[in-house]
């Protein structure tokens, strides 16, 4: 009965193919923050095909069960729970990696790293392994440490080693600005750079609407009341993680949808401005340290980074927020 519903092509129709290469994406950790991606990537058709990859497999199981029962009200895509050492990751465009450890009790935030790090050289080599031609994208916290360590474990170029980085923190602070001036935070423009952390910094001089600026220059040069205004705000943007963890333990859905955001930028090749973390060579002085400018994203990862001409406030502020990400790297064993 079942195989009457269906009819072959005619021969002249088989001699035509119309495939395209599906666009595949593995999610290395089915956690919150990777199952928001999961989420997001899904009812947003960013990909064909994806892999999710977890250690604890009955969890993972069900997650994708989850999933898979809302596949008939979304664009046609495989999911499936996977593991690369199978070859499920084979043809990966992107690897999303959201994997990571739990800060324990009394547990100091450079002994987390470190756990974090040992996770990262069991892990980043299989993925390379697995998916060799695939951009890695980096989520789990610190970001900016895991970024540097995946470049150099992975022994990939730095354009295919991307960082979430201040996507979100630059998501808040124009969506908290637009809030209180009564915009569609689309509307507004400004960035957020730095470590995506307590020494990150907000670009005052380049915040603008319709390039009207909000700060002719440098915020030290703004009245006061301009300056406590705009301040309020930025420590808004700084603490908004800590608020969300005490009242619900863990922030997941904006990350996810920063996330798609980027994984659409490579997979569609759109040359999107985006606040990622990646290998800094050269700016204002800094070598060597994984942080978020505003970057071009494409198909290569990351294409180009725009050339800021920052405040002197501004560049004594990142300056300081890469010293503290060197001094974090170089505490570390790997």
């Amino acid at each position: 009965m079942i195989e009457q519903l269906f009819f072959a092509p005619s021969n002249c129709e088989q001699g035509v193919s119309t495939a395209r290469r599906p666009r595949k994406g593995v999610i290395v950790g089915a956690g919150q923050v990777g199952m928001a991606c999961a989420y997001s990537l899904l009812i947003q058709n960013t990909l064909d095909e994806m892999v999710l990859v977890d250690i604890n497999q009955e969890k993972l199981k069900g997650e994708v069960m989850d999933l898979v029962h809302g596949l008939p009200f979304v664009e046609p895509s495989l999911v499936k729970a996977g593991d690369l050492a199978s070859g499920d990751g084979d043809g990966a465009d992107v690897v999303v990696i959201t994997a990571g450890a739990k800060q324990r009790p009394r547990e100091s935030r450079l002994d987390l790293v470190q756990r974090n790090v040992e996770l990262f050289k069991r892990l980043i080599p299989e993925v390379v392994q697995h998916c060799p031609e695939a951009i890695l994208l980096i989520v789990t916290n610190p970001v900016d440490i895991l970024t540097y360590v995946s470049l150099k474990l992975s022994g990939l170029p730095s354009t295919s080693v991307i960082g979430s980085g201040t996507v979100l923190d630059t998501a808040r602070f124009r969506y908290l600005l637009a809030e209180k001036l009564q915009l569609d935070p689309r509307s507004l423009h400004a960035y957020i750079i730095g470590e995506h952390g307590d020494s990150e910094v907000p670009l005052w001089s380049k915040a603008n609407i319709a390039g009207m600026h909000l700060c002719n220059g440098d915020i030290a040069d703004c009245a006061p009341a301009d300056r406590e205004f705009l301040n309020h705000h930025f420590e808004q943007v700084k603490n908004a993680a800590y608020e969300i963890i005490q009242r619900k333990g863990a922030t997941s859905y904006a990350i996810g949808l920063g996330v798609t955001e980027i994984v659409k930028a490579i997979l569609r090749n759109q040359n999107h401005v985006l606040t990622v973390s990646s290998l800094v060579e050269g700016f204002q002085g800094i070598y060597d340290v994984c942080l978020s400018l505003p970057t071009v994203i494409n198909h290569q990862g990351i294409g180009r980074k725009i050339n800021l001409a920052l405040t002197s406030t501004e560049s004594k502020q990142l300056q300081q927020s890469s010293e503290i990400l060197s001094q974090t790297i170089n505490q570390l064993r790997f």
